[in-house]
């Protein structure tokens, strides 16, 4: 690598002149339990009324998962799995707002502030609408967040692909980080 490109590898975005942010971008998919596992079904730290719950090594908070993978591939640390393995005894069973608070506390000590989280829940089924300000709360509670911070959305793949045959549940998120001190109103 030559000079100039290490300098300006270095520089970072101060040199793009957009000052020191970051996007990070999260997706995250599990499939349903079987019914007699008598799993909950928790989107965004919230227990949501259905017949089945996805099946994961943690409580298989979908939602919560590509929050986390967002905000460490922002800051370029890895993903969830590296943090929390699956293989990981410590895990199982896990709520997953508790590893967001951590992934949240990490993000701090790093320098940096969360400035605005937004999501997508993909998913035939159950409707999530009357769940949705409950999930935005619960978001912005584990990173310490006002509310309007924080998006969540819900939509269906008009029967398409895993989702729509009824086989799981997938999300997707974006988030944005500004370097703390760089005039963040967060």
């Amino acid at each position: 690598m030559s000079a100039a490109v290490a300098g300006a590898a270095d520089a970072g975005t101060e040199a793009a002149g957009i000052g020191a942010t970051r996007v990070g971008l999260g997706y995250d998919v599990h499939a349903f339990a079987a019914p007699e596992a008598d799993r909950p079904l928790i989107l965004g730290g919230v227990h949501i009324e259905h017949e089945r719950g996805l099946l994961g090594h943690s409580d298989a908070d979908v939602l919560v998962h590509a929050v986390a993978d967002a905000l460490l591939g922002a800051l370029r640390a890895g993903d969830i799995g590296e943090h929390f393995p699956d293989t990981d005894p410590a895990f199982a069973g896990a709520d997953s707002l508790v590893l967001l608070v951590r992934v949240g506390e990490m993000v701090r000590a790093r320098g940096w502030q969360v400035v605005d989280v937004d999501t997508v829940i993909i998913a035939q089924a159950p409707r999530l609408s009357p769940y949705r300000e409950e999930m935005r709360g619960r978001l912005a509670t584990a990173l310490e967040l006002a509310i309007d911070q924080v998006g969540v959305k819900a939509t269906t793949t008009e029967g398409l692909g895993f989702e729509g045959r009824g086989e799981g549940i997938a999300a997707q998120a974006i988030v944005l980080l500004r370097a703390a001190g760089e005039g963040c109103a967060c």
